[in-house]
């Protein structure tokens, strides 16, 4: 009787919802891996891409990563893990390929990034932050969210906006213990941090200095059209759809996710007491204060000094990791604590938008998505591009979902009368704001570790925040951007 009793006990416990998704993304897996042929892409000029073996496989791994990842079968970082295994074991990328992605340095961005975070919080500098900000901003929980996303916004256009997420975050865990002591997930918690994933992206479109994207898009535009977009031209076009998000984004939350209180009574009394205990500035805080600020000063020059622009970004944040250990403000316990699993959740994302490019797989989604339009409207085609971007940005690096469409968007524009500079202002509008996926940007990750939501929560809120996007996109494109002096037809 007690084995039964044990087996019983064993069946009941046995999570099916959990089961089922695993199979349904190892089902879409051997569906898409054992399908088939697809159809070549054809390209306007007529050259024919077709689907090769390895980039048929890289859409089934990209399938079965999408299933497992939204739904939470496994850890994050465990599936990200499985994307390099299955590219082994299918002979999809040679092992070597596939796991030295994990060691990409822009995994290696996030990881300082996210160590800048800890020093901010064990320094003092987070609670310090934290405090003067709801001395500001004051008790009522929307004034709250308001202030947060403007720091948020603010921050993103002077440094990246992976860097802001890190160390916004635990200012916003500060914030957010004063408002309960409860463990489990409030309203107010999921808008506060899935409210600084969204605005980071949204900050982030407004200068070059907020992402890698930019600069990258620049690059392309210019290569091929032959004429260079200004940094004043970029935020002057830019800067008003990315600030206009941030205040559509408050709004959005305080619908979907309004406070279950309006106000946190005594919390601003209670922040001035909290900030008085704090005492003056340490030394360990100005230190850390100065060792970030310079580290983001010498990123921003890259821009700029044509001397530093060899050095890598990742190496200069780096930087701040090994000064921090050598001058003893970090200890091994803290590199202990750093969230591994979004480390090990953004290897997984490189190598699977490397593995989607190298397979030729990106592209020839690419090519047949957009050849559908190469004949419509040019509004339709421009809105269908900015669709293609905003799904390969949810899923790959947004660098990589521009370096893929930019080029066969850029060809196929003059043919329907578009001009690039809207093809191109309107691909990069989408790649900074994917709102679906956590693995669409490093500030969805960082958010995800507060435990407030799900990633299958995550895209459900990303859902009508991206249908928002889309709307707003369209209003630029055929009244805000043509009053702003930015050429439509060609």
């Amino acid at each position: 009787m007690p084995e039964e009793f044990s087996i019983s006990s064993a069946a009941k416990n046995i999570d099916w919802k959990r089961i089922s998704f695993i199979f349904l993304g190892i089902g879409l897996f051997l569906i898409v891996y054992l399908a088939p042929q697809l159809p070549d892409a054809v390209d306007p000029a007529g050259e024919s891409f077709p689907l090769t073996r390895e980039g048929k496989a890289a859409l089934a791994l990209f399938l079965l990563a999408a299933t497992w990842w939204v739904f939470e079968v496994v850890p994050i970082g465990i599936t990200a893990i499985a994307i390099g295994v299955i590219q082994a074991l299918f002979s999809i990328r040679s092992a070597n390929d596939a796991f030295s992605d994990f060691m990409n340095p822009s995994v290696w961005f996030i990881f300082a990034s996210l160590v800048i975070g800890r020093t901010f919080t064990k320094s003092g500098l987070t609670q310090r932050m934290a405090y003067n900000m709801l001395v500001i901003v004051g008790e009522r929980t929307s004034m709250i969210y308001l202030g947060s996303f403007i720091l948020i916004a603010m921050l993103t256009m002077i440094m990246a906006h992976t860097a802001v997420a890190a160390t916004i975050y635990p200012l916003l865990m500060a914030i957010y213990s004063l408002y309960t002591d409860e463990q489990k997930p409030t309203r107010f918690g999921k808008g506060l941090f899935i409210g600084m994933a969204f605005v980071a992206g949204a900050g982030s479109i407004c200068t070059l200095l907020g992402a890698a994207r930019g600069a990258v898009a620049i690059g392309f535009y210019k290569d091929i059209i032959g004429t260079e977009i200004s940094f004043f031209d970029y935020s002057r076009y830019l800067a008003p759809i990315g600030w206009l998000m941030v205040f559509l984004l408050w709004a959005f939350f305080m619908v979907f996710l309004k406070p279950e209180n309006k106000t946190i009574p005594g919390l601003r009394e209670k922040a001035k007491s909290l900030r008085s205990k704090l005492g003056p500035i340490a030394n360990v805080e100005w230190f850390t204060l100065i060792v970030v600020m310079g580290a983001i000063a010498v990123m921003s020059l890259r821009s700029f000094v044509p001397m530093l622009q060899p050095i890598n970004k990742s190496a200069i944040i780096l930087t701040t990791t090994i000064l921090f250990f050598i001058f003893k403000v970090l200890t091994v316990q803290d590199l202990e604590e750093i969230p591994w699993n979004i480390i090990l959740l953004f290897g997984g994302a490189m190598s699977i938008g490397f593995c989607l490019w190298q397979t030729g797989a990106a592209e020839w989604m690419a090519i047949y998505w957009l050849g559908l339009f190469q004949n419509a409207h040019w509004f339709i085609f421009v809105m269908g591009m900015a669709i293609f971007v905003l799904t390969m940005t949810n899923l790959i690096m947004n660098v990589a979902a521009i370096a893929i469409t930019m080029p066969i968007a850029l060809v196929i524009a003059p043919y329907l009368g578009v001009s690039p500079e809207v093809v191109m202002f309107a691909s990069l509008v989408v790649a900074g704001m994917p709102f679906l996926f956590l693995v669409g940007a490093a500030p969805n990750a960082i958010a995800y570790e507060s435990k407030q939501f799900t990633s299958a929560e995550f895209m459900k809120y990303g859902v009508p925040a991206s249908i928002l996007l889309m709307i707003i996109l369209a209003i630029f494109v055929t009244v805000i951007w043509p009053l702003l002096g930015l050429p439509i037809h060609v």
